[in-house]
This record gives C-alpha cells, structure tokens and sequence, in this order.
C-alpha cells in the first residue's frame, strides 16, 4: 500500500477537482500567475496553533500552486504550438526542462556558497541575495504570462460549458 503525506494528498486532490474548474472559470494565463504571485504574499499570527494551521495551509495551497503554474504553463505551450508542432515543442520544452533541472541545484549551490560569504555585505547580506535571486525568477516568470510575449492562440480562452 501506497502513503501519501498531506500535502501530496493536498495536490492530488485539488489537481483532479479544483484546477479544472479554476482553468475554465478564468484561464491558464490567471491560475499561473496566480501561483506566481502567491508566494510573495503570506501573513502569519502571533498564536502558535494558529501559525502552525497557516503555515500547513500555505505550505499546500504553495505546492498547490505551484503545480497550477505548470500545468498551466504546459498548456499555454501547447495552445502556443500549430498542431502538427506539439511533438517538437514538447520535446523541446522537456530537454530544456531537464537540462535545467540538473543544472539547477549546481548554480542555487554556488548562488547559496556565495552567500554565506557575504553575510556581512552592506547591501543584502547573506541569505537575502539568494531570495533576490528567487525573486528575480519568479518575475520574469510572472512577466512572460502577460498578452505581449504569449502567442495569439494562447491568449483566446475557450468557454468550456
């Protein structure tokens, strides 16, 4: 038998129940900067139940959106491409993704290294550049869903009914 802990459980199910329904109700475009957006805005209360339910809460609803952003963005890729396209696209999305992927722990290593170097630096000290870092990323994410970088066919949503 197969466990799941909370959260994988948290985003199976808003997977297969909430992010169809979210898709249709305002758009991939929406639901991905959405979660883009999402991880800059947290408050926390004072009361330790209370932090630990929000910081439960925010944890899922985080992983759950950030799975929305990518299926979001796996869609408007494939919307993006003509239809006799999507096997190369996809493909080459996947060697990019992968490619990042392994590249990915290596340069945040390197990025956290040099870091913990500065932690006396005047501007940004120690951790804050790699949160700059993460920050400027997640930007030019949120920047590259807006009508100017997507293609035509991406930015026409269909009424599902």
């Amino acid at each position: 038998m197969v466990f799941i802990n909370k959260h994988g459980f948290g985003l199976l199910v808003c997977q297969l129940t909430l992010y169809p329904y979210m898709e249709r109700l305002i758009g991939p475009i929406m639901v991905t900067r959405i979660g883009f957006v999402y991880s800059f805005v947290v408050n926390l209360p004072s009361n330790r139940l209370a932090l630990a339910v929000v910081l439960n809460c925010a944890s899922v609803a985080k992983n759950v959106l950030s799975v929305s952003t990518l299926t979001g963005m796996s869609i408007l890729q494939n919307k993006a491409a003509a239809q006799h396209q999507r096997g190369a696209a996809n493909g080459l999305c996947m060697t990019a993704m992968s490619i990042f992927k392994a590249i990915g722990p290596a340069g945040g290593g390197a990025i956290f290294s040099w870091a913990q170097k500065r932690q006396h630096a005047t501007i940004l000290p120690g951790i804050q550049i790699v949160f700059l870092f993460l920050n400027v990323v997640e930007l030019i994410g949120v920047l590259l869903t807006f009508k100017s970088f997507l293609d035509g066919h991406a930015v026409v949503r269909k009424r599902v009914i």
